[in-house]
């Protein structure tokens, strides 16, 4: 992240990219820009002149403020409204109203006579010309072809629709607007129907219960032969009847009390979100909570005071004094909330505040209507026990009579209810008028193929340099030598990009210090051999030299057999030790068998002449790894290699040992304490800076000698142009024919 946030500093200020470096990266990169522009703006002509010829229309609808209806959204005053016709923008573009769109299209496709023109709604060319899609289908489709938008600074909303056809265009759109129009009427009686349809269900169910009840009394009656009971058990029968019809009720009204509520609060919640916490807060309230408990209890307490006559008992003064008492807990209660509204709609309009009201109130009915519920069950359950002492057949036959005629009264409240609601309904009107109908365009609205081919030329030289400056941005390899001297990192040399000739065989390939003496790569090794030999003084030369790279395949092996060969070029007796036990590939260069090897002379089972091979007598020799052992950094920390060692370094003038890479295991690590010197490999364009660095200060944390850093496989040619002047007589040279161009990895 340190270095993505420096290179990030570094191109926003300029320092390290000026325009000749976007030139030189433009020209190295020259071939891809024209591909890369080439070929977007070719995808975006064909693409142009694939595009079918698309039909737009539309139609115009007005909205009206929905005063008549507390329950809907709106307030008359601008803000109010945009939000309003922005919800009925998303009602027009959801699910449920393009499937009741694409309904009314196939019952239009179902009786028209121009179904060749329906192109949407069509099966298609494959199956019968008169056979449409899938109901999903379309109301997949006509989410891609229908829009709504408000009209700016009006109550109106364009409905479009596009199609191929311009016929099918002007179709859906004013069928849109006829199916958005009866959603918005559905959604303004949303309330009502509801209320509706519980009361209707309650009905049936209520109707289905009594005929049930009556057939039970009439089989009990015809059975035991019992038509009437006692003038005592019919009082109580009675009284408890009529607990059970209010009971009944109670619970019917705290129903629709929770539906009513249930919908106050959704259309609460669209105009305001925070006044609904606010209100729900407020409202349970301790203070509040204790009124509202208290006058509730005392409704009940009134009402079965009244409900239970007693001959020649006067209630009148009792059923005052409890007038009294809840109309002083009404006036507390109301200050109460008084101070609610004050405090939480003064902000709001009108429309908001009424009914912010109305939940209020139907928050207070509804917990009054559950505590009354409680009290009436609580003296049901009273004078059923008084009952269960009458007789047995008296009991059976007045349960029955109780069941029938408690029943009967919750039927007729409840059907009166649902004709109310009904009437109620029906009365309640829609919000929005269709003002303008869609009409058959005479031309497509797009494709603008001109623009979009002028487009894509400019797009495909947009991308190409956008692709060459993005992708040098995240290249955070090291290219050329002054990325490895910037890190303050010792450097000795750069191995240029190779060309042999086509016939060189794979051994020669690997070598080629002694068989491509004139090469440019050979004068890098001469180089680098050098400037190891200068790194302590004439005498001083390095005698064991540990060849390592920060990772795999950056040609760790083919600088180590090349920097062997440049020693044995100048007559010193070299020997390149395989000591990458975990994949070794000396003996593979070689063409031999890895055994016997370095491991299997450690192990004691062969002696040092039998593992020393020869290359070049008297001046190069190889050891290969040997039988690839289960813990290479064991046997390379034992005591048996650092014998090893000391024992062939009477026998050579220098020894390069070729590890793993130091990053990856710590093989290297190790051999770096038992050598003179270490040079760390990495290639051009794929060892990643951050991975050198770590590489070189695995190196220098162990406190060994670190002869340097060697740039493998440098293509000098994309890379500043002094290293191209300086190699450019080797390019030109004679030898350039019948070469071809390879890539070394280790």
């Amino acid at each position: 992240m340190d270095n993505l946030n420096f290179n990030i500093e570094k191109y926003l200020h300029g320092n390290t990219k000026s325009a000749k470096d976007y030139l030189l990266l433009v020209r190295n990169n020259l071939l891809k820009v024209i591909i890369i522009s080439i070929f977007v703006a070719s995808l975006v002509a064909v693409y142009a002149y694939l595009q079918v010829d698309i039909y737009t229309s539309r139609s115009t609808v007005k909205i009206t403020e929905p005063n008549q209806n507390v329950l809907a959204t709106g307030s008359g005053q601008r803000p109010d409204i945009d939000r309003f016709i922005a919800n009925e923008i998303q009602i027009i573009q959801n699910y449920n109203t393009r499937k009741n769109i694409a309904q009314a299209l196939i019952d239009s496709f179902t009786i028209s006579n121009n179904k060749d023109l329906l192109h949407l709604i069509s099966a298609g060319e494959d199956q019968n010309s008169s056979s449409h899609k899938s109901l999903e289908h379309i109301t997949g489709i006509l989410g891609g072809v229908v829009s709504a938008e408000q009209v700016t600074g009006v109550d109106v909303i364009n409905i479009t629709a596009q199609s191929t056809s311009a016929f099918e265009a002007a179709l859906i759109a004013n069928v849109a607007a006829l199916e958005y129009q009866k959603v918005n009427l559905a959604i303004s009686r949303d309330k009502l129907t509801k209320v509706r349809e519980f009361l209707e269900k309650q009905s049936e169910e209520k109707l289905a219960e009594l005929k049930m009840a009556e057939d039970s009394l009439t089989k009990f009656q015809e059975r035991d032969g019992i038509i009437a009971i006692d003038v005592q058990s019919a009082g109580m029968l009675t009284e408890l009847s009529n607990l059970d019809a209010q009971k009944q009720t109670t619970k019917m009204e705290l129903m629709t009390s929770n539906e009513v509520l249930k919908q106050y609060k959704f259309f609460l919640n669209k105009q305001d979100p925070k006044l609904v916490d606010f209100l729900e807060n407020e409202t349970s309230q301790a203070y509040i909570s204790v009124l509202q408990q208290q006058l509730a209890e005392l409704q009940v307490e009134r009402d079965l005071i009244l409900s239970v006559k007693t001959p020649n008992v006067d209630v009148s003064n009792k059923v005052k004094d409890y007038d009294q008492r809840i109309e002083d807990l009404k006036n507390k209660l109301n200050s109460a909330i008084s101070s609610i509204k004050a405090e939480g709609f003064s902000g709001n309009p009108e429309q908001v505040r009424e009914l912010a009201r109305r939940t209020i109130d139907e928050e207070i009915r509804n917990s009054t209507l559950s505590v009354r519920l409680e009290q009436l069950e609580a003296a049901t359950a009273n004078y059923e026990q008084q009952l269960k002492r009458l007789p047995k057949t008296s009991t059976t036959l007045s349960q029955y009579q109780r069941e029938r005629e408690s029943i009967q009264q919750l039927y007729l409240l409840i059907n009166d209810r649902y004709q109310e609601a009904m009437i109620n309904e029906l009365s309640q009107s829609g919000n929005v008028v269709i003002i303008d109908t869609a009409r058959v365009p005479g031309a497509p609205s797009k494709p603008n193929r001109r623009l979009m081919i002028i487009f894509g030329i400019f797009l495909g030289v947009a991308v190409s340099f956008g692709f060459i400056i993005i992708k040098d941005f995240f290249d955070n390899t090291v290219k050329t030598p002054e990325d490895i001297e910037k890190n303050d990192i010792s450097f000795l040399s750069w191995v240029p990009h190779c060309k042999l000739n086509g016939k060189t065989s794979e051994y020669e390939k690997e070598l080629l210090t002694l068989y491509e003496q004139n090469a440019p790569v050979s004068e890098s090794f001469r180089a680098i051999r050098a400037r190891i030999q200068h790194s302590r003084g004439e005498n001083e030369l390095p005698k064991v030299i540990l060849v390592t790279s920060a990772a795999e395949h950056e040609g760790k092996t083919f600088i180590a057999f090349n920097l062997a060969g440049s020693f044995a070029q100048s007559n010193k007796r070299t020997l390149i030790v395989d000591c990458d036990f975990r994949r070794p590939r000396i003996h593979a260069i070689m063409g031999t068998d890895k055994k016997p090897g370095l491991v299997d002379y450690l192990a004691k089972k062969v002696k040092l002449e039998d593992i020393v091979r020869s290359i070049r007598p008297n001046t190069l020799s190889y050891i290969a790894s040997g039988t690839i052992p289960p813990n290479p950094a064991e046997i390379l920390e034992s005591q048996a290699m650092k014998n090893f060692l000391l024992e062939i370094r009477d026998f050579f003038d220098v020894i390069i040992l070729d590890s793993a890479p130091i990053v990856a295991v710590i093989d290297a690590e190790i051999l770096a304490k038992q050598a003179d010197g270490t040079v760390l490999v990495v290639e051009s364009e794929k060892t990643e800076n951050r991975l050198m660095k770590d590489a070189v200060d695995l190196i220098t944390n162990n406190k060994v000698p670190f002869l340097g850093t060697v740039l493998n496989n440098f293509k000098y040619k994309s890379g500043y142009g002094y290293y191209y002047k300086y190699y450019y007589h080797y390019n030109n040279s004679p030898d350039k024919k019948g070469i071809k161009r390879f890539k070394i990895n280790s």
